[in-house]
């Protein structure tokens, strides 16, 4: 993160903008819930008509149960949804981020992947190709941002996978 400069002249004080790098992280969360509301409007139909087949229920499921796991290892206000790290974070290694540094990327991923195969189309799978990219961006700016912040990250990227243990 960027420090700030601090003006000689204790004046009128300006608007404090955020740093690039926290705009850059609001306008992925943008458009990470964009574009699950439109996969999730996009599989309301089949979901609610009860026309999602077996395997979106069971990605689904997994996709909740590792989001609910990934929160629940996580301390109160340490958890952020953006990609920067909170002032005073820690960096957590228990529960699924002993195996994985981004589980609730993974949940959302395996949410998606759900809704596509509620309702398979042109458009539900643009949409979550593109919710991929975002997630794997706001992961990028993550680690970039947490080995700045955190000492021990380094190791802890090295011990562990991005998405999905021993493969991603």
């Amino acid at each position: 993160m960027t420090g700030q400069a601090v003006a000689s002249d204790p004046g009128p004080q300006e608007p404090q903008h955020p740093a690039p790098n926290e705009g850059l992280g609001r306008t992925l969360v943008v458009l990470q819930f964009a574009l699950i509301g439109g996969l999730a409007l996009l599989a309301a139909p089949a979901i609610l008509g009860g026309r999602a087949p077996s395997g979106a229920w069971w990605l689904a499921a997994a996709g909740a149960a590792v989001g609910a796991w990934a929160l629940a290892a996580n301390r109160p206000g340490n958890f952020n949804i953006r990609p920067t790290p909170r002032a005073g974070g820690q960096l957590v290694d228990q529960g699924p981020y002993r195996w994985i540094r981004h589980p609730m990327y993974t949940s959302v991923g395996a949410l998606a992947a759900a809704c596509v195969g509620a309702a398979p189309s042109a458009w539900s799978a643009g949409a979550a190709l593109a919710l991929a990219a975002v997630l794997g961006t706001k992961a990028l700016l993550e680690e970039r941002w947490m080995a700045a912040a955190h000492p021990g990250y380094a190791g802890y990227r090295a011990r562990t996978r991005r998405f999905l243990p021993g493969l991603f």
